[in-house]
């Protein structure tokens, strides 16, 4: 077996058909070549399956950068990537995306799930071979603590003969997401968003509308449940369909949502079951609205590529397509999660004016139960989490120090590893003078 896979594939013809007639010789060309057709389908076809959330084979990003692959991962890794950059090459998205879709699949393929964990933080120190000494618990602490929080939102305006501050429950959460892990949370999106054009996903978790005027027409994406925007021809009102099926969280999602739980933005009796997201292109936006009250309070959007701003009012006014006024206007950075309950989410408007540049947004919802569709099974993996609980950690100016000093090891680690370059490559330089 070890001399037949060593030879070539005309080798093999040219051993298999001696003595062949000539019909016979050209249906074992024709067999052989649709076997390697064949083979060479199924390796390239691995990443468009890999993150399918059933089975043991799921395929994770990871967002520790230290996470070591064997050699013969590597190796399927790089063939992996040929083969989507193949693909890439065909498709309409643009030259931008295709350089995502080029490079992720070295990120996306090739890890169990259990090989993935949130609770390894790779924000600390970026040199993948600098060892620290921190335990994980300690690093997602530091992480934890860098988080800032804004609770304090206020906007008074008189809603039936009284005076309500109507962004009372709205929460800003900034640096949840590290730049590393935007990047590659963005990478999976574009995948999902190929996959969607590829007709690959179920019909309903996909949405590309036709651009028919300004600010009409972002892509979306939606898991979990499919959520019906307007009165569509039959008369149904928005709100979850559910007699539609739609593809379930994918295991990326669910590990952003584990954060956030475990990071106390998510509470442990809310846990998002669905989720939506939002593609913008220059120019789109999301008119004033309030959430359906088919999903429960409160839910979160984590925002992506572009700070945008987000208009809240409870009574906002529609300028020119795409374009709003109200009374006060909040930034979503890129990284941020972004909390909407009580009054914010109730009572106050809020939408998106046009975007200036590329956004990508998720917002994860958990469903009122009697909402649920006819076929919903409940996810095993977003069951029993906990919020951490630390001790005497207030996210004080000690983690950042902590960090600081961390990061000037690393640096002297760098200094000190081309140092040691530097004098094995003069040190062979002297030795071949020597020889000379």
């Amino acid at each position: 077996m070890e001399f037949l896979r060593s030879l070539k594939k005309e080798d093999i013809l040219d051993l298999l058909s001696h003595d062949f007639c000539s019909h016979c010789q050209t249906l074992l060309h024709s067999r052989i070549t649709t076997l390697r057709k064949r083979k060479v389908d199924e390796i390239c076809s691995l990443d468009d399956e890999g993150f399918e959330s059933s089975g043991d084979h799921v395929v994770e990003m990871s967002f520790n950068d230290d996470a070591s692959n064997s050699e013969s991962l590597t190796k399927r890794n790089e063939s992996l990537r040929n083969c989507s950059q193949r693909r890439d090459s065909d498709t309409s998205v643009k030259d931008d995306e295709k350089r995502v879709f080029g490079s992720s699949p070295g990120n996306l393929v090739g890890c169990k799930q259990s090989d993935f964990e949130l609770l390894l933080n790779d924000g600390i120190c970026e040199g993948s071979s600098f060892k620290n000494g921190l335990s994980e618990e300690r690093k997602e602490q530091i992480r934890y603590s860098l988080v800032c929080s804004q609770k304090d939102f206020s906007l008074i305006e008189r809603i039936n003969g009284r005076h309500i501050n109507v962004l009372q429950g709205l929460e800003l959460h900034t640096e949840v997401f590290n730049e590393l892990e935007q990047r590659k949370i963005v990478e999976w999106i574009y995948r999902l968003q190929w996959r969607g054009q590829q007709g690959k996903l179920k019909d309903r978790t996909y949405s590309e509308p036709r651009k028919w005027m300004r600010g009409k027409g972002r892509v979306t994406i939606q898991f979990g449940c499919c959520y019906n925007y307007a009165v569509n021809k039959s008369g149904i009102p928005p709100g979850i369909m559910r007699d539609e099926e739609v593809d379930p969280l994918p295991p990326v999602f669910k590990q952003m949502i584990k954060r956030m739980v475990r990071w106390n933005i998510i509470p442990s009796s809310c846990i998002p079951d669905s989720c939506i997201v939002n593609i913008y292109e220059e120019g789109d936006c999301i008119p004033p609205h309030i959430d359906n009250h088919d999903f429960m309070r409160p839910f979160y959007t984590v925002s992506f590529l572009s700070e945008c701003k987000i208009l809240f009012g409870s009574n906002l006014q529609v300028v020119s397509a795409g374009e709003f006024a109200g009374p006060i206007s909040l930034f979503l950075p890129v990284g941020s999660v972004f909390v909407l309950n009580g009054n914010g989410a109730d009572i106050a408007k809020h939408c998106i004016p046009s975007v200036s540049s590329k956004r990508i947004s998720i917002t994860f919802r958990k469903m009122q139960p009697n909402k649920l569709p006819y076929k919903f099974s409940p996810d095993t993996d977003l069951v029993g989490i906990k919020p951490l609980v630390f001790s005497s950690l207030n996210k004080s100016d000690k983690a950042q120090d902590e960090v600081r000093n961390l990061n000037i090891q690393q640096q002297q680690h760098k200094a000190d590893s081309v140092e040691s370059e530097s004098d094995k490559v003069w040190n062979t330089k002297k030795t071949s003078f020597r020889v000379k």
